[in-house]
């Protein structure tokens, strides 16, 4: 159940609270506030952890907390807490382990790389190391529309050891980046900016034209009695004119920033959780994902667009759309085939239910596509691990065996699920019509798939993928004026053995029986109209002529045990009354709605007696 065993003499009230809490999650490992109290009870085990609580306790804490963000890695704040445990417990290093997998998690968060860089400025008496950490996080969340805690954490640290020079350079980054408080960012740029060397404020080449261009103007006249007299400039009077430009040229920074803020903040005004959480987006909140990705596709580049990709599968984690849609994007960029595998894996392996196979099975395509048929079986064979029976899997392994391979390939594949005892009764009758398929549209036997038809029937009887795939078989087959006969013969016996033989719900046999009544009309003889009226009788008259169905629901087979049930029961359509098994404490109604395709009444061992009226509303 876990991996982990708490001693008798522990079972103390908050121990025993604490396994029924966590029984609740094994259980359901979906369960979201169960992981949320288990968490709960975990953090005031003995009172609050710290460094002198049992090895027992911390144990089970930190089992918690590695399952639940295992589960869930996305909640930076759990991460957050993990790391503050972890330094009350073990000290600095083992809370900078935990950080480092937080970053590794949710690389994006700009929470969580401020919590780190803080408690690193705390931590940490080597600037060289703090700076290359905070580094770290501005080429991770520098762009983010709300990064401006990040930054802001970022210059005090620079402010505390009193280098202008860095705080100046941060800033010079800052203000080409559209964000929520660009504008103050600006402000205290510009002003720092009227202190700093020229060399700070350009680079070498744009300094130089804008020192050229200066120097071209021609210097302002002096007016002396009757006379101008032109000065010469000195340095100082060359460098405040450069600085006028300089400034001119920031201002123009200002400006195009004011405008790429303005364009997202009609995006980023509508985004109401900006953070990870397990319950369902509203869908105006999906809808404005999805035309913010629209516009930073065609306003931006690489950098941009990938990381508001990024963003968004934060917030919409369990959207399998925008999974899909990151990967198209990211495999339409050159050179970016290991970017997409990690896409892949990160949804595949995280994020993704197993229960929606959709982007697994692409990921294995795409591995195929890679020159790597290895790891795309071993893709296939995951998904079953998990998802035994699952049909889209098998079908989709066995034609990747087939490319792989050949025909024989894949029949293998079919012939070895049809036989596991991980496959249901219905998944084998979609697997045996698959196999027919591939006899037929790939190996051009139609003989060969009549035969794995005929020869299996009897074993699907319930699997109506089956008999739709049989019936379409037959029907798709070629003809002409002299083999016709010969085909609505086969097609006529098994739209009857589907009517009389086969356990499908009533409606299903109906929408078929309609199929071959337009194939009838379309490519019958003569004397197709009398079967046509015949069938249509049979399937949308009135139950007292359904002959077939009347004999279906009789134990003897007979339309005429029936029709005397009828009598009886003055109309009942479909309920046999077996006084034996009444008194037996059977249901008599369980035959009739499984017949007819419904989940049967559940039997209580009382049997209702019911006036005609109430068992005409019953039914």
């Amino acid at each position: 159940m876990s991996d982990y065993a708490i001693p008798g003499d522990e079972m103390k009230p908050e121990f025993v609270e604490f396994e029924k809490a966590n029984r609740v999650v094994v259980e359901d490992p979906d369960d979201f506030e169960g992981w949320e109290k288990l968490v709960r009870i975990a953090e005031s085990l003995e009172g609050g952890l710290n460094r002198n609580s049992s090895p027992q306790a911390i144990a089970l804490t930190r089992n918690v907390f590695d399952r639940f963000l295992a589960k869930f890695p996305l909640l930076f704040g759990y991460w957050k807490k993990y790391a503050d445990m972890e330094f009350s417990i073990a000290g600095t290093e083992a809370a900078e382990m935990v950080y480092e997998r937080g970053i590794a998690s949710i690389g994006i968060s700009v929470d969580l790389w401020t919590n780190y860089c803080s408690f690193k400025v705390e931590t940490s008496h080597d600037p060289d190391i703090i700076r290359e950490l905070f580094e770290r996080g501005a080429n991770a969340v520098g762009l983010d529309f709300l990064s401006h805690p990040f930054w802001d954490k970022y210059i005090e640290f620079e402010e505390r050891l009193e280098c202008e020079d860095k705080i100046f350079a941060i800033l010079e980054r800052v203000v080409h980046i559209p964000m929520h408080q660009y504008a103050r960012y600006f402000d205290r740029f510009r002003t720092l900016a009227q202190t700093r060397p020229l060399t700070e404020l350009l680079p070498e080449d744009t300094l130089a034209q804008f020192r050229q261009e200066v120097l071209a103007d021609p210097p302002p006249a002096v007016q002396a009695g009757q006379q101008q007299i032109k000065m010469e400039r000195g340095e100082l009077e060359i460098e405040r004119e450069v600085r006028a430009r300089i400034d001119s040229f920031h201002l123009e920074i200002f400006s195009r920033t004011q405008t790429e803020t303005t364009k997202r903040w009609t995006y980023e005004s509508e985004i109401k959780r900006p953070y990870f959480h397990v319950t369902e987006l509203d869908e105006p909140q999906l809808v404005n994902w999805r035309k913010y990705l629209d516009f930073e596709e065609i306003e931006s580049g690489f950098e941009r667009v990938s990381f508001l990709y990024e963003r968004c599968l934060v917030t919409c984690a369990f959207y399998d759309e925008f999974w899909y849609r990151y990967i198209r994007w990211m495999y339409a960029q050159d050179g970016k085939e290991e970017d997409v595998r990690n896409i892949y894996q990160r949804a595949s392996m995280v994020f993704v239910p197993i229960s929606r196979p959709g982007v697994r099975l692409q990921y294995a395509v795409f591995e195929e596509s890679q020159n790597r048929p290895d790891m795309a079986r071993s893709v296939y064979e995951s998904i079953l691990e998990l998802l035994p029976g699952n049909i889209e899997t098998i079908v989709a392994w066995a034609n990747f065996e087939r490319r792989q391979g050949g025909l024989d390939a894949a029949i293998a594949v079919y012939r070895a699920q049809i036989e596991s005892d991980k496959c249901d009764i219905y998944a084998k009758g979609a697997l045996t019509a698959e196999w027919a398929r591939l006899l037929w549209k790939i190996k051009g036997s139609v003989e060969e798939a009549r035969q794995v038809y005929q020869k299996n029937h009897h074993w699907y009887l319930d699997s109506r993928y089956f008999w739709i795939n049989w019936l379409q078989f037959e029907m798709e087959q070629p003809t002409s004026a002299e083999t016709e006969s010969v085909n609505h013969e086969r097609i006529r016996q098994v739209m009857e053995d589907i009517r009389r033989k086969s356990h499908l719900p009533p409606s299903i046999i109906k929408d078929l029986a309609h199929h071959y009544m337009v194939y009838l009309m379309e490519r019958g003889s003569k004397d197709a109209s009398k079967e046509f009226l015949l069938l249509d009788k049979e399937v949308n008259g009135p139950f007292s002529v359904q002959s077939v169905n009347k004999a279906k629901l009789a134990e003897d087979g007979k339309e005429s045990t029936t029709n005397r049930r009828l009598m009886l029961e003055n109309g009942h359509p479909g309920v046999e009354v077996d006084e034996a098994a009444i008194r037996r404490g059977e249901n008599p109604y369980t035959k009739y709605f499984q017949q007819q395709g419904e989940n049967p009444v559940p039997a209580n061992g009382q049997v209702s007696r019911l006036t005609p009226e109430a068992s005409a509303l019953q039914l």
